[in-house]
């Protein structure tokens, strides 16, 4: 038997089964039935280029972003996410956008001058330059395959020191075997497992978007999954 044939196919029989919460609300896209009643429905319905932008109440939702929460927003463009943050987190929070464009981070600077929590920031391409601990989520909508070439463990690496142990990890991506023959802007729900497990990170939530073509992944940090206990050992009857 091919070993390395059989581990994918597992693979993909237990993605199967998050990605087959398929609803249409975004506010309950989980509690939707998987049941495929149209060949249809699953075509992308959302807009030209950022559909899932219209599943924004349901992300938000499955962030579950408090007051004073941190938020790393990387990649964050036009700040359309920031924005959504910063009502989250309120003025105790922060949401740190940022850009290896400058060009962006100045828009974004005078776009949300009087919205204090965003700190609109230039990064490099392989760090965020943020302090250790310093983050509760850390957010990449349609970033992560424009990471360094090579570079995804390292970055997730890096992400692991600056998010709190309780840190989590929300990765917005167009998945590629979706849509096939649409451009390949995105990246392969196997890939992404796979390095994100190499870089010390578990998958907690991985759900297909409808009429998307996109994945939200959320990830967690290894290290608040303990050891499992040892088994107690069954006591041997006495002899009669």
């Amino acid at each position: 038997m091919n070993m390395k044939k059989t581990r994918y196919g597992l693979l993909a029989l237990i993605l199967m089964v998050p990605l087959a919460h398929l609803g249409q609300k975004a506010s309950g896209e989980s509690d939707q039935t998987t049941r495929i009643s149209n060949p249809k429905q699953h075509e992308r319905t959302g807009s030209k280029y950022y559909p899932y932008r219209s599943k924004s109440e349901y992300i938000l939702k499955e962030l579950d972003l408090k007051p004073g929460d941190v938020v790393v927003d990387v990649g964050a463009g036009d700040g359309w996410w920031s924005e959504r943050f910063a009502k989250a987190v309120g003025e105790s929070g922060a949401v740190h956008a940022a850009e290896v464009s400058d060009k962006m981070v100045e828009k974004m600077k005078k776009k949300y001058a009087d919205t204090t929590q965003i700190k609109p920031r230039l990064i490099e391409s392989d760090s965020t330059g943020l302090p250790e601990n310093s983050c509760d989520v850390a957010f990449l909508s349609q970033t992560y395959h424009h990471l360094n070439k090579d570079g995804h463990v390292a970055y997730l690496k890096h992400l692991h020191k600056v998010l709190k142990p309780t840190g989590r990890i929300l990765i917005i991506e167009r998945y590629t075997e979706t849509g096939i023959g649409s451009g390949t802007h995105g990246t392969r729900l196997s890939r992404l497992i796979r390095q994100s497990e190499e870089a010390a990170w578990v998958p907690v939530r991985v759900e297909l978007m409808t009429g998307t073509y996109h994945y939200i992944a959320i990830l967690a940090q290894q290290e608040i999954f303990p050891p499992e206990p040892e088994p107690e050992k069954k006591k041997s009857k006495p002899a009669k």
